[in-house]
């Protein structure tokens, strides 16, 4: 890795590379660039290379074998991103996964080993863990301010029209799964890492506005281990934009709740016992974003540069917590498939995505 300077190489060049695009020509990550990409598109590499002065390699091997790549981005289909993060850390790369890890539960696990053997970082971009109202109401956790917490639930009220799925991977449970998977495991990630670990839940599934294989909107029951009960409420099914992502906390001395479309917004604090900060927290940790993509790809990057230039290869988001939320995500798919209550202690897994 160059002085201050973080090189990435994508791999694939289509919706959320447009999102990494504008993150690095608004500056938001700065010291950080991308040096070269792939896509099968290669009008889509060129356009995306045409913005960064970036190399256009005519294969996944060639990107991988650049000297110039510090870190390789897996922006490919979601089934794909288990043997083209292996690939890459084979390699010897530095790699950071768009979610998910993986389809598979323990994949992201092993993938983790294989970064740790290999010596280099390997991450995943639940970006929603950077936003400054998720990180204000992470450190009121942490200090116990809510006391014991009562319930804990997120909601996702999002569209996604039909040619969405009509790509030949989105919403496939060969390469994909429905909403819990693709849009609402941001949200899924930040109820866990907030409020958990999860005991168990119980989940229901159905396609209300679009034709794909998987879901487009699920409904859960949460049971924390803490006690605490949650609800998850997700769906792609909204009309005509998207509306919500939001997320609510209630405990004996207080409620927080974060909103927007990308859990960005501070919709709610309250604590019976106030302290400083507490009154303008709402206009302090608030963010407006654009899209569901939020913000905070660019701090997520920026921490990333520091801890590598640092020597650093503990990910700020590790590809084992990633494998935490695909376990999530597949538990709540096996509750419906087995038509009831399932707990994370028995590692269940669906029998429908990654197949």
């Amino acid at each position: 890795m160059t002085a201050h300077t973080l090189r990435l190489g994508l791999i694939g060049c289509g919706r959320v590379a447009q999102h990494y695009r504008k993150i690095l020509t608004r500056d938001m990550a700065p010291g950080v660039t991308i040096s070269a990409v792939f896509d099968l598109d290669r009008a889509k590499a060129e356009d995306m290379a045409a913005t960064f002065n970036a190399t256009v390699h005519d294969s996944y091997a060639a990107l991988l074998a650049d000297p110039n790549v510090d870190m390789v981005v897996i922006l490919t289909f979601s089934g794909l991103h288990f043997e083209h993060t292996k690939q890459a850390l084979d390699a010897g790369k530095h790699v950071l996964i768009e979610k998910p890890v993986s389809l598979i539960p323990g994949q992201g696990a092993e993938l983790q080993e294989l970064a740790d053997a290999k010596g280099v970082m390997c991450g995943v971009a639940f970006q929603n863990r950077f936003n400054p109202a998720i990180r204000a109401l992470r450190e009121v956790m942490d200090a116990g301010r809510l006391g014991k917490i009562v319930t804990a639930s997120i909601r996702l009220r999002w569209c996604r029209f039909q040619e969405y799925y009509e790509d030949g991977w989105h919403g496939t449970w060969g390469m994909d799964g429905g909403v819990i998977n693709q849009q609402a495991i941001h949200h899924a990630d930040a109820l866990n890492w907030l409020c958990g670990p999860i005991e168990a839940v119980c989940a229901a599934e159905a396609r209300r506005m679009n034709k794909l294989e998987a879901e487009d909107t699920m409904t859960a029951n949460v049971r924390f281990e803490n006690g605490a009960l949650g609800t998850i409420e997700v769906t792609t099914a909204a009309r005509p934009e998207d509306f919500e992502a939001s997320i609510s906390v209630v405990g004996e001395n207080g409620m927080i709740t974060l909103g927007g479309i990308a859990l960005n917004l501070v919709d709610n604090w309250f604590f019976i016992e106030p302290q400083a900060g507490d009154a303008d927290a709402k206009t302090r940790c608030s963010q407006e974003v654009e899209t569901g993509y939020g913000l905070s790809h660019g701090p997520l990057l920026v921490e990333i540069a520091e801890r590598l230039a640092a020597g650093r290869t503990d990910a700020p988001i590790s590809a084992a917590d990633g494998d935490a939320t695909t376990a999530l995500v597949h538990a709540l798919y096996a509750s419906i498939e087995r038509d009831g209550w399932v707990k994370m202690a028995d590692k269940p897994q669906s029998s429908r995505l990654g197949s």
